[in-house]
């Protein structure tokens, strides 16, 4: 590790900007490994050691870390927070699916995800238990369809290998501007939606009680990134609409509902506390008294990373 380059995995959307920005303009001294079937693969190659540093979603790093069948140590803590904004995440069926008129019609029905833990996973969860489907007799839906990508994802509600998925709104909306996929609906994580997460090897690679060296240097450097990101919005346009798959009217429409922290060390423990609350209440995760949810919630962070965050 020492003599070797960062791996940092990330989610290649337009949330990636301030990634890109810090290694364009600010030296970020890292590899940077694409997931574009999102959070839950960065689990596993964070886990198996093929990437350092990941940054993705809140809800599925927390639920990665809370399952009673986390194996070892777990493979990684949560060390900064990245995006302060909640994500809206859009309910998708297929274009030709007039069974499926509403969110009140998926009761039962068959979710497609990109992998199991995932974000598109745990949200299935959250949006059950907002809608009342959540009973310890019966499942609130008849199958999760693992489909690895966005792409699968679109093609298995057209199919009907699935009946609907949940993905980010901006990626999903050039689907429905095109009218290969339709919109349901809509659900908002209530929590800040991006953390950023160090592998257990990592920060055990530093000196004894002191974070490791290099990974305050990403920190440094995606703060840049995200000034950078900040100050230079027509930029940030530009590289949207040209390098990913979103039109320059949606990315300017985007930069209107986020915000980036503009400090990416550390992380708030109420908001981890609360994500936990909620995905205990969900099902994802076992309940527990309050006491050891605080203790949970505090085992998944990093003493001397403080939580500097109001939520």
């Amino acid at each position: 590790m020492a003599d070797s380059q960062i791996r940092i995995g990330f989610v290649p959307e337009h949330f990636s900007t301030p990634i890109h920005f810090a290694q364009k303009y600010f030296g970020l001294n890292a590899k940077l490994m694409p997931f574009p079937s999102g959070t839950g693969h960065m689990i596993t190659a964070i886990r198996a050691g093929e990437i350092d540093i990941g940054i993705g979603l809140t809800e599925a790093w927390v639920a990665g870390l809370g399952k009673e069948d986390t194996p070892g140590d777990g493979g990684y803590r949560i060390v900064g927070t990245y995006v302060e904004t909640p994500l809206c995440w859009a309910i998708s069926t297929g274009a030709k699916r007039p069974e499926i008129t509403s969110v009140d019609s998926l009761k039962g029905s068959k979710i497609g995800i990109s992998r199991l833990g995932s974000g598109s996973q745990v949200m299935g969860y959250v949006l059950a238990d907002q809608q009342g489907w959540l009973s310890p007799s019966e499942p609130p839906y008849s199958d999760f369809v693992v489909l690895q990508n966005f792409a699968n994802l679109r093609a298995a509600v057209n199919d009907g290998t699935a009946d609907f998925f949940m993905w980010e709104h901006f990626t999903s909306k050039r689907y429905y501007d095109s009218g290969a996929i339709r919109r349901v609906g809509e659900i908002y994580t209530p929590w800040s939606s991006w953390k950023i997460v160090a592998s257990t090897a990592l920060l055990a690679a530093g000196e004894q009680g002191k974070p490791y060296p290099r990974l305050m240097d990403v920190f440094a450097k995606l703060d840049q990134g995200v000034r950078y990101f900040e100050e230079h919005k027509d930029e940030a346009v530009e590289y949207i609409s040209t390098a990913l798959d979103y039109s320059a009217e949606d990315a300017r429409e985007w930069l209107t509902t986020v915000r980036f922290s503009s400090k990416t060390e550390g992380v708030d423990i109420k908001v981890i506390t609360k994500c936990i609350n909620i995905l205990q209440k969900a099902g994802v995760l076992k309940e527990t008294d309050a006491d050891k949810t605080e203790l949970l919630a505090e085992e998944m962070l990093v003493k001397g990373l403080a939580a500097q965050f109001p939520e």
